[in-house]
């Protein structure tokens, strides 16, 4: 299958987030402040010497779709696989709520949404990952307790992320709100709501299959340093 989803990666980085990101024609990254991703124009032959330049020596970042050697100047930190998983159902009812509750996050939420990602890990997160799209937050008492947001687009397809909630607060379906709140206005826009799931996390898989995710593909995900 060939679909701009199989290196969805590539296609965000040189397209419609080029803004974001720095790098040549056959590699990209998000700049330093944004999740820390690379994005490669041939996924099989990575050219990771290109990154150098752009790159700071002990600079963390996680790139998928990759298994060969690991070149010079850089050292695997992690390896593992994760499903990439696109939207196969009709569009969310409208929650009897409505928005209440649901806070679109600005440039003021940055330190809060790093702070909860920090926390509860649900992937790269960088500073000014909030303005890369859409991100809808739960407070309580003041606190950001639960968030879901906007990453890679690129065609019609655009990934649901950043989705965690604080400890305190789980069991509640906050997160599963914002997500589906973001899943209908991408819907309606004629956008393919996708997302990234760790093949390990079960009970997260199980989850976004019930809400209406299928597999699209499995793909492995290193975390690298450069040296």
């Amino acid at each position: 299958m060939n679909s701009i989803l199989d290196n969805i990666l590539w296609h965000t980085l040189s397209g419609p987030h080029a803004r974001f990101s720095v790098g040549t024609q056959t590699v990209r990254r998000y700049a330093p402040g944004f999740s820390p991703i690379i994005g490669f124009a041939d996924e099989l032959q990575p050219d990771l010497v290109a990154l150098k330049p752009f790159c700071q020596s002990g600079e963390h970042f996680y790139c998928a779709g990759w298994t060969g050697v690991v070149p010079a100047g850089w050292r695997l930190e992690a390896e593992a696989s994760m499903f990439r998983m696109v939207w196969a159902a009709e569009v969310p009812a409208e929650d009897v709520r409505g928005d209440a509750g649901i806070v679109p996050l600005t440039a003021e939420h940055a330190e809060a949404a790093l702070a909860l990602a920090t926390l509860t890990n649900p992937g790269p997160f960088g500073l000014r990952t909030l303005e890369l799209g859409e991100y809808f937050g739960s407070f309580e008492n003041g606190q950001l307790v639960a968030m879901a947001g906007e990453r890679m687009q690129a065609g019609e397809f655009h990934e649901i992320s950043g989705v965690c909630t604080h400890p305190d607060f789980q069991a509640k379906g906050l997160a599963r709100r914002l997500m589906l709140a973001l899943i209908r206005r991408q819907l309606q826009h004629g956008e393919t709501p996708f997302l990234h799931v760790m093949s390990d996390n079960a009970t997260a898989h199980g989850l976004y299959q019930r809400m209406g995710f299928e597999d699209y593909c499995e793909v492995p995900v290193r975390v690298i340093s450069r040296l």
